[in-house]
């Protein structure tokens, strides 16, 4: 029960329909097996209430879990991300802990060929809606003087990925962002961190593919080749247990931090 009494505000917590789990999900079950109780956003509402609806399904002793509730947001909406974190608050009655879980990257491309319309609409997506949430809720987290901030970025952000390069730019400006935010509200007590995904066995990453056109089995294998450690994908639970980590109290002393959680693949690059 390592978030007892916890409250928590999981942003994009429903998932791609596909074979596996997502990590945005994952991350809420994980959190709801700990005992917290959390408001599950996303732009799909009925996946949001699916996730819900599964806390109440798993084997957990957390009860505090079965008061967790689904809201839809537009994260590329100002005025819905303010009143949907505004109503998630006032619902949970107090906040501990924000998870943004949210990215895109179709419409990507390598330098020479990105457009400007794909170019603004993944970094409105990545970039300004973790800005968006952030500051929506700071002002209850420095008012209580304690928060726990996370953001989801990726292996992409420091590997080499030109290919996807509105994307790799997108999450490298959440490492920063989230690093200034860790800087300038360590003396609220309010902790801020990315965590940095490799290659996933995700609905979003292998059903992406799959629906351009690539073979899933060949999919799957290669991303597994590119996996130092065991020649395979990490899972939605790999990234859930970070996650849980790092809003525990047992990371009262990190901040700051960009944790990749890859198998190994940021080895080949530091």
């Amino acid at each position: 029960m390592r978030l007892a009494g916890k409250t928590a505000i999981v942003v994009g917590g429903g998932q791609t329909p596909g074979a596996t789990i997502g990590n945005g999900r994952a991350t809420v079950l994980r959190f709801a097996q700990e005992g917290a109780r959390i408001a599950v956003l996303d732009k799909n509402l009925d996946s949001a209430q699916e996730t819900v609806d599964m806390i109440a399904a798993q084997d957990s002793s957390a009860g505090a879990a079965l008061e967790s509730f689904a809201l839809q947001v537009d994260v590329n909406d100002e005025s819905s991300v303010e009143d949907s974190l505004s109503e998630a608050i006032e619902r949970l009655g107090e906040l501990d802990i924000l998870h943004n879980n949210v990215g895109i990257g179709g419409g990507d491309g390598p330098p020479v060929h990105i457009r400007t319309k794909s170019w603004d609409r993944i970094f409105e997506t990545n970039t300004r809606s973790i800005m968006l949430t952030c500051r929506t809720v700071l002002p209850h987290m420095r008012e209580r003087r304690s928060g726990v901030i996370t953001n989801i970025s990726s292996i992409a952000a420091i590997a080499d990925a030109s290919y996807i390069t509105a994307y790799k730019t997108s999450k490298a400006a959440v490492n920063a962002y989230t690093q200034a935010l860790a800087s300038s509200n360590a003396k609220y007590n309010i902790r801020a961190n990315v965590i940095m995904p490799g290659l996933m066995e995700t609905p979003m990453a292998i059903e992406g593919s799959v629906a351009a056109g690539q073979d899933r089995e060949r999919v799957i294998a290669t991303r597994n080749a590119a996996v130092p450690l065991g020649g395979r994908m990490g899972s939605a639970w790999d990234i859930a247990n970070a996650a849980l980590y790092l809003a525990s109290d047992e990371a009262q002393f990190v901040t700051g931090v960009l944790l990749p959680v890859d198998g190994g693949q940021s080895v080949k690059v530091g």
